[in-house]
């Protein structure tokens, strides 16, 4: 995946929710969910990285701040009002890593990988728990969710 980083100008800042003329993207798939945000008649709002989540490491233990990737409130086929945070991911990167035969557990790229994985679940946890407490939903969109093919 190629990295794109960037600012977003909407066509609709109005149902943007935080500065309209400040709106980062991290990746070429975040700019594609933006468009897709901005354009869909039945988004009443979305923000980019305005909830923050506080969760624990499993690497340090400590507290740290998880910046969600987006919030986007929609209005359902029964005119109900859903709120969702959504995550961006590699699918690769919404799964445990798998030790390949052969290869040494000490692998830098393997122990990376597991720690990346031990991170994104500890977020991913706190998220969830954040939603069910508000109502919300929390979902994470891979090329899958996106329509992205290689």
């Amino acid at each position: 995946m190629k990295t794109n980083k960037g600012y977003f100008k909407p066509r609709n800042p109005a149902k943007y929710r935080g500065n309209p003329s400040n709106i980062i993207y991290r990746s070429g798939w975040e700019l594609k969910l933006m468009f897709w945000l901005d354009g869909k008649s039945d988004v009443i709002n979305w923000g980019s990285e305005e909830v923050v989540i506080p969760y624990r490491s499993p690497i340090d233990g400590r507290l740290h701040r998880y910046f969600v990737d987006f919030i986007v409130t929609t209005i359902n086929k029964e005119g109900i009002k859903e709120t969702t945070l959504i995550e961006v991911k590699p699918a690769a990167q919404t799964k445990p890593p798998v030790l390949k035969e052969g290869t040494n557990p000490r692998n830098r790229k393997y122990i990376s990988e597991v720690m990346t994985w031990g991170v994104n679940e500890a977020k991913w946890k706190a998220a969830t728990e954040y939603c069910k407490d508000r109502g919300w939903k929390f979902q994470i969109f891979t090329e899958k969710e996106l329509g992205i093919t290689f």
